[in-house]
This record gives C-alpha cells, sequence and structure tokens, in this order.
C-alpha cells in the first residue's frame, strides 16, 4: 500500500494479467481472467469487513467457536466495464446488494456524464465498493465516488485491475482518503484517453464493440 494504493503483485496475478493485455486473447478467456483478477483485488483490498464471534456444530463438536463476515457490501459497477468484475466480488463477499452507474464519455473532451443512477439516495453507514476494471484518467471513478460520498456512505473502496499513475494522481487529489485496489500502474495514456500499455477498451474485450 503506497499513498492509499494498493497494488496486488502476486505471482499469479502478474502471469493473468499478462494473458488479459494480449490482444490475442478472446473474449471468453478475457472474462475468466477479468473474474479472477477481480477476485484477487478483492481479497485483499477487503480484509477489514466487519466480522462477528459465533458458533457453529461440526461433525465431532458442539459449539466450535468461529468468524462470520457481519455486513452487507453495496457494489457500484460503472457501466458496462465494471459489470465484469461483480460477479467475482459476489462469489467472494457473503452478503452483497448491487447498483449500477452508467456514465457516457466525451470522446473530445473525456469528461462524462451520467446517464444512469441506481444507487439508494441514502448510504448512511454503508460500505460501498466501486468497480471498474480501468483506472484511466480517473474522471469517471472520482465523479462516482463523489456521488456515493454525497449520498452518507460510511466506507467507500474502489476496485480495479489496472490503473495509469496520470488516473491515480488525479483520483487521490479529489479523494485523498479513498482506498484503491488495483493489479498494476500503468505509466502513462494516449492522447485518447487509454492506458499505456493497457489492454485496450475492457468493455469491449468483456462484451464486444457497441453497436
Amino acid at each position: 500500500m503506497t499513498g492509499g494504493v494498493l497494488v496486488v503483485e502476486h505471482p499469479v496475478v502478474t502471469h493473468r494479467l499478462a494473458a488479459l493485455r494480449d490482444e490475442a486473447t478472446q473474449s471468453a478467456a478475457f472474462r475468466i481472467l477479468v473474474h479472477e483478477l477481480s477476485t484477487f483485488v478483492a481479497y485483499e483490498a477487503l480484509q477489514d469487513l466487519r466480522t462477528e464471534r459465533t458458533t457453529v456444530h461440526t461433525p465431532v463438536a458442539r459449539d466450535a467457536p468461529c468468524t462470520k463476515v457481519a455486513e452487507t457490501v453495496l457494489l457500484v459497477p460503472i457501466l458496462r466495464a465494471g459489470l465484469g468484475m461483480i460477479p467475482a466480488v459476489q462469489d467472494l463477499l457473503p452478503f452483497t446488494e448491487v447498483a449500477h452507474v452508467g456514465l457516457r464519455r466525451d470522446e473530445k473532451t473525456l469528461r462524462s456524464e451520467v446517464y444512469l443512477d441506481r444507487v439508494p439516495r441514502d448510504l448512511s453507514g454503508r460500505r460501498v465498493v466501486v468497480c471498474d476494471p480501468m483506472l484511466a484518467t480517473g474522471g469517471s471513478l472520482a465523479q462516482v465516488c463523489e456521488l456515493v460520498v454525497s449520498r452518507g456512505a460510511a466506507q467507500v473502496q474502489a476496485l480495479c485491475i489496472i490503473a495509469s499513475v496520470p488516473g491515480v494522481e488525479r483520483f487521490r487529489h479529489a479523494h485523498p482518503d479513498l482506498p484503491v485496489a488495483c493489479c498494476a500502474i500503468d505509466p502513462e495514456l494516449n492522447e485518447h484517453g487509454f492506458i499505456l500499455p493497457g489492454l485496450g477498451d475492457a468493455g469491449d474485450r468483456l462484451f464486444g464493440p457497441p453497436a
């Protein structure tokens, strides 16, 4: 963890990340890799989940002490690429809800506007995990995090797969207290706002190009 950014650098993560970047990786394999990498990132990032002590009956003992997760996490995928991360995080966490946010980016200005907002109006006391595989310019992630913070979320965590140095800097400037977790931080963006070397358009590689 450096400056509020957690980079998951396990060898099994870097191995999968290499395949994810490869332009020869087809959509079916790409989706599996996103699922696996999302699991690893969420596992590392959410170690502070609220828990409670309880007991269970094992086949050979009664009232064995154990610990269980004691909170329901609200997952907020940024459409559409963020949808690719949600099944993995749901598989990992025992209790989740999902609220979608859709942003439309102007390819000339690189600014985004909200076209879909299904986030509850009152998030008081809630833990919110915002999912977007690519933290490129940082604008979309910062905008959605601002939305959930403004609605009273008690804890906000951003999960990504690949970030960029400019995107991280912009996000940290907007939200210096919000943690970010990812698998890699790439050095730069191209003139279209894509991460370099990156992996291209995550949404297109997950779901196909838009109509």
